[in-house]
């Protein structure tokens, strides 16, 4: 019998034993995919908010939070005026609340701005929506809790404001959102003449670093960036990202000693077994290996009952009415194979000690174990 068909039969042997180790490994796995597929999820829904099919963002230096970035809004007439610069466009990001809803988000965007226009109408039309005027459009989320539909007039804050239409958009946050002129947005708001950010889309031909050097040169405490240096530098994503990183590896650490657990037990329940293994002519090497490929075999079921139980219970969230548009699940093979990666690593490691001690083992005083 070969090794493995050999590691095979003792995991089919002990099968409660083969269960508890693989759940260990399966709900850390299960956890880190989730956690990192629903953030990663979320962190990508606000990239998107940002690009509006632009390439760049301006936005304050040093800020914890986009909430608290303030932009000029003459910055968008100068950086129109450039020939590196095909559109600009401010956007206001603000947290307004309803009747029986304390947050909502509230997006302050001119009537040029293409969100609108590329959005699935359910009632009204872009006409209701101008730069001097009070109309606001509702997401299809935020329109459904608020009640309202076009020529309706809702409560935000402490003011009242009619309806210009209801569109169905692809993004979560948007969804849920209100869009406002932005010039009603920033007198609501007391954030007369500021944005949050600018977008910047390229004219043909034209380089990113040209729109960084003239912003450098000109607003020395803005930085303009592309939309992938932001995802990677804006504090809020990183703490997002290493939050679902650390809470991974603790539910990793407690599925290794899950599987330190179950080798020990294995180990130890086996000690006669091991012996006459011995007898028979198994080294000391081959018993090693078959301990750490016992682990190794634990883990790779670990890892496929995980992913299994992680793409079910994303996809689950995902179809549920309270949460469906806001649960956006991204989890990619970089994702995959760091699970993978970090369940192996966990497997060995649990593995070692065990395997240690079954390589030690005396046959003559094992055969007389109790």
């Amino acid at each position: 019998m070969s090794l493995w068909k050999l590691i095979l039969t003792n995991l089919r042997r002990h099968r409660v034993r083969t269960a508890i180790g693989a759940t260990g490994i399966a709900l850390g796995v299960a956890t880190m995919l989730s956690v990192v597929g629903l953030l990663g999820g979320a962190v990508k829904m606000f990239e998107k908010i940002l690009r509006s099919d632009a390439e760049m963002v301006v936005f304050e230096k040093n800020v914890s939070d986009l909430f608290f970035s303030n932009v000029p809004e003459t910055l968008v007439d100068e950086l129109a005026a450039q020939p590196f610069v095909k559109e600009a466009q401010p956007v206001l990001f603000t947290i307004i609340t309803a009747p029986d809803r304390p947050v909502i988000t509230c997006f302050g965007i001119r009537a040029s701005d293409g969100r609108l226009s590329k959005a699935e109408w359910l009632s009204g039309g872009e006409s209701g929506f101008s730069d001097g005027g009070r109309g606001v459009v509702l997401g299809e989320r935020a329109a459904g809790f608020l009640e309202a539909k076009a020529g309706d007039e809702v409560q935000l804050g402490q003011e009242t404001y009619p309806v210009a239409g209801v569109v169905r958009m692809e993004n979560g946050f948007e969804n849920g959102g209100v869009f406002m002129p932005l010039a009603e947005c920033q007198r609501a708001f007391h954030k007369e003449g500021v944005s949050s950010v600018v977008t910047v889309a390229l004219a043909e031909g034209h380089e990113t670093k040209e729109v960084k050097a003239w912003i450098e040169k000109n607003h020395g405490r803005l930085t303009a960036l592309e939309n992938e240096e932001f995802s990677k530098s804006y504090s809020q994503f990183r703490i997002m990202k290493t939050t679902a990183w650390v809470v991974g590896g603790c539910a990793f650490l407690l599925g290794g000693l899950s599987v330190t657990n179950t080798m020990i037990l294995s180990v130890f329940s086996r000690i006669r077994e091991l012996a006459v293994l011995r007898v028979c002519g198994f080294s000391r090497g081959q018993l090693a290996r078959m301990i750490l490929g016992e682990s190794l075999a634990l883990s790779v079921i670990g890892v496929l009952a995980g992913w299994l139980m992680s793409i079910g219970g994303l996809r689950l969230l995902k179809a549920l009415p309270a949460l469906q548009g806001y649960i956006e699940p991204q989890v990619g093979l970089m994702e995959v194979l760091g699970a993978v990666a970090l369940a192996l690593l966990t497997g060995i490691g649990g593995a070692l000690y065990p395997a240690a001690h079954a390589a030690r083992l005396k046959p003559a005083e094992a055969l007389r174990f109790e």
